[in-house]
């Protein structure tokens, strides 16, 4: 089992009743159709996610002029799905429910990196607040540089300049934590009693995470190695149930990771199989890419190839199992810095 990163700075001769911010990092989202084509800009300009070609000088102006390019189509999917991004969302509930596990002392917080609540604003609350020690939880379960590393430098200058006097750690990663790993098998056992009872055992899982260009991969970026251990801790618990893994959301020129998600799902068609259960390995709740990437084109595209019988795993959501595993890990991280 790994042991959860921490910073350098320890947080064991604070008082015990001083107020402890649960600062939980995301990517965010639009939270409506206007605010799509900002969103896309913020993200677009984030060299740490996407370098956009001809250096830094010029990623500003590239982002401005592909965020509005993409805007129009990226706008109709989140209009499917209500016209906004339900990230926040969920990811204030899982604050909510992992400080409400852990005791009344524990003051939740949610920092986005390309929409709102940044971490400006969220420092500068927990600063007025007299909040002086916290505990960053990344919610990306696997390290990449691409959107742990990305969040994580966003919140450290935002902190070094905001509120210097803030004491805090960090748990930037928690692919093989048994709770998080007993929450997604359960997931998928929900998932199979949700098909019909005669397909059952028929059922084969496609683990979808999200894709990296291959050249992080190739630089040592661990997430693959990640998403792989996280897939096997899981089938170990889940049984003898056939699963593979594919890398969804790819877009753009570059080479990015294989398989892709939509290959894996036409060579199980060619296979004859046709029931498949996907399981959004990446992601701890729901947003544009399970709700309409996957519910919608995905399951269009699977029935359109023979699966007639389609489905995804519950999304770990605000699921009781998965808050309690969070705060246990936040619990041990904390006992093993006294």
């Amino acid at each position: 089992m790994i042991r959860p990163y921490t910073s350098a700075l320890n947080m064991k001769h604070m008082a015990p009743k001083t107020p402890t911010g649960i600062i939980l990092l995301n990517m965010g989202g639009p939270d409506s159709v206007g605010a799509v084509e900002p969103f896309l800009y913020n993200l677009f300009c984030d060299r740490e996610l996407i370098r956009l070609p001809l250096g830094a000088v010029l990623q500003k102006p590239f982002a401005k002029l592909i965020s509005h390019f993409r805007a129009k189509s990226v706008r109709e999917n989140y209009r499917a799905i209500g016209g906004r991004s339900p990230l926040l969302d969920w990811t204030n509930r899982q604050a909510e429910g992992i400080a409400r596990h852990l005791g009344p002392e524990f003051r939740p917080c949610v920092v986005m990196r390309y929409w709102t609540p940044r971490a400006e604003e969220v420092l500068r609350r927990m600063k007025a607040e007299g909040v002086e020690k916290a505990v960053v939880l990344s919610m990306y379960p696997h390290y990449t540089g691409a959107t742990t590393g990305s969040s994580l430098n966003d919140f450290r200058r935002a902190a070094s300049r905001i509120h210097p006097r803030l004491n805090y750690s960090v748990i930037e990663q928690w692919y093989d934590w048994p709770g998080y790993l007993d929450a997604l098998a359960a997931r998928i056992r929900e998932g199979i009693a949700a098909l019909p009872q005669e397909v059952r055992g028929r059922t084969v899982l496609l683990f979808s995470a999200h894709a990296l260009p291959q050249s992080f991969i190739d630089r040592g970026d661990p997430y693959l190695d990640h998403v792989m251990k996280t897939v096997r801790g899981t089938m170990e618990r889940v049984g003898d149930v056939p699963w593979h893994v594919g890398f969804q959301s790819r877009s753009g020129p570059v080479k990015w990771m294989e398989p892709d998600t939509v290959a894996v799902l036409d060579r199980l068609a060619d296979e004859g199989r046709d029931t498949v259960l996907m399981v959004p390995v990446s992601f701890v709740s729901d947003h544009i890419e399970t709700l309409h990437e996957i519910d919608v084109e995905y399951r269009e595209h699977a029935e359109k190839k023979g699966i007639r019988h389609f489905g995804r795993t519950p999304s770990l959501n605000d699921h009781d199992d998965f808050l309690r595993a969070m705060a246990d890990l936040v619990r041990q991280h904390m006992e093993s810095n006294r």
